[in-house]
């Protein structure tokens, strides 16, 4: 009896080992390193199989914990976006590569899953958004409080538009003013209009024995919007079928994933490898400010969509030839414009566009430029990446015999590069009867 048990035993241990053996594989990362990955396909269809039955918003609205109470604005915002739902709709789209690793973060920390939803306020989900107040990306760091909270921002990079630095920052400072006015709604109103602003909202009521809660502080109109706008966009989304909305399908899977890259590599290279376009690499990598990627003491992440890491992977460790067609340069004393492109064998025109000098003839004291070789006079270089305005209401104007898009400019003083990003117009071309947003 006690043979057979042990033969059963050695029996079960064989095929244990075997079954690890054949889940083992052995890849090369970015770097050419040889790595070991375990069961990595039978990981994936685990998670597929947990999730394949829960897309992202019902994650969401099992989390909310803000309480909520009757309010003629919440009302107000709620009517806006179900008259605009081709806008809210696109906004949701938008989202989708972003919104699983910031509901993921959200979840961690243990906040109201509100605050997932909080960047459809600040930049309708657009990490290159930009605002009048020189406010950038998703979260809408404006530059002293980006600094603040380490987001770098130089020649290079501004990790303001970061997709993962910046929500971990944002998250930051949302828990900090939380522990400091002791609500979320007074977090929030002290994240749109600044914490000094709202503690002297507070003393003064406090001073007229007054209220001190979010709804009765005297604060700006569009702080006073803020919450009930939020409010309203969770309602919606709870329930979108009362709002005549339809909501886009969003798998609660992460949609990137971040790796390393520890040389100088050109942007468009990286998209090239990885088998995606420049726009989809900006998108998922807004920080990144010029055509390669610098890196100095510590290697540099970059985000890939998660099902073209082992491509890009595969195609790196075959690629031979240099990873950068650039080299910074920094100009000398009072060397000019023409001289520098005369001195490395470059048009002038070309080295004005590639460092964006307009109409500069000399350089700015320590400033750095890039000289491109002949690969990479064709290649893609970001010219002013696509800038989104933060509005306070938008304007819907329906599109008349005869205009163009010029007309429509000048009549709402709005460049006509402003109301193409905003209402993801690939050309200038309009049709009669149709509808677009004006930000204001």
């Amino acid at each position: 009896m006690n043979f057979k048990v042990s033969n059963s035993l050695k029996i079960l241990l064989i095929l244990f080992f075997c079954s690890i053996a054949i889940n083992v594989q052995s890849e090369t990362n970015a770097l050419g390193q040889q790595i070991t990955v375990i069961n990595t396909d039978k990981k994936n269809q685990n998670i597929k199989k947990l999730n394949e039955n829960l897309n992202i918003w019902s994650r969401i609205n099992t989390g909310y914990k803000m309480k909520q109470r009757p309010s003629r604005r919440i009302r107000n915002f709620e009517k806006w976006y179900s008259k605009r739902p081709e806008y809210f709709e696109r906004m949701l789209e938008r989202s989708e590569k972003y919104l699983f690793y910031v509901t993921n973060e959200v979840q961690k920390r243990n906040m109201p899953m509100e605050i997932a939803l909080l960047p459809m306020i600040e930049s309708a989900y657009n990490p290159v958004a930009t605002s009048r107040k020189k406010a950038a990306g998703m979260w809408q760091f404006i530059p002293s409080t980006g600094k603040i909270y380490g987001l770098k921002q130089n020649w290079w990079i501004d990790n303001r538009r970061n997709i993962t630095e910046s929500t971990n920052a944002a998250l930051n400072y949302l828990e900090k003013l939380y522990k400091e006015f002791g609500s979320w709604e007074l977090a929030l109103a002290s994240y749109n209009a600044g914490e000094g602003r709202i503690s002297r909202a507070i003393k003064r009521n406090k001073r007229n024995k007054k209220s001190t809660s979010y709804y009765s502080l005297r604060i700006p109109k569009e702080t006073k919007n803020y919450v009930p706008k939020l409010f309203a966009i969770k309602n919606i989304i709870s329930n979108p079928k009362k709002y005549g909305l339809n909501l886009p399908y969003i798998k609660n899977l992460p949609y990137f994933e971040t790796i390393t890259v520890n040389k100088n590599i050109d942007t468009q290279l990286i998209a090239r490898l990885a088998e995606i376009s420049i726009e989809e690499f900006q998108l998922l990598n807004p920080q990144h400010k010029r055509p390669v990627i610098q890196v100095t003491n510590m290697p540099e992440k970059i985000n890939l969509p998660y099902q073209n890491i082992h491509i890009f992977n595969y195609n790196f460790h075959g690629y031979s030839k240099p990873l950068s067609n650039w080299t910074p340069y920094k100009p000398k004393r009072k060397e000019s414009v023409a001289q520098v492109a005369k001195k490395f064998g470059i048009d002038r025109k070309v080295l004005t566009q590639v460092n964006r000098l307009e109409r500069r003839k000399t350089f700015r004291r320590n400033s750095t430029i890039l000289i491109p070789n002949k690969d990479a006079i064709t290649t893609y270089f970001p010219t002013n990446i696509n800038e989104l305005y933060n509005y306070s209401e938008i304007i819907t104007h329906k599109i008349k015999s005869g205009e163009t898009l010029s007309h429509i400019s000048d009549r709402y003083n709005i460049s006509v590069k402003d109301i193409k990003e905003f209402n993801e117009l690939r050309s200038d071309k309009i049709i009669i009867g149709d509808v677009i947003d004006i930000p204001k």
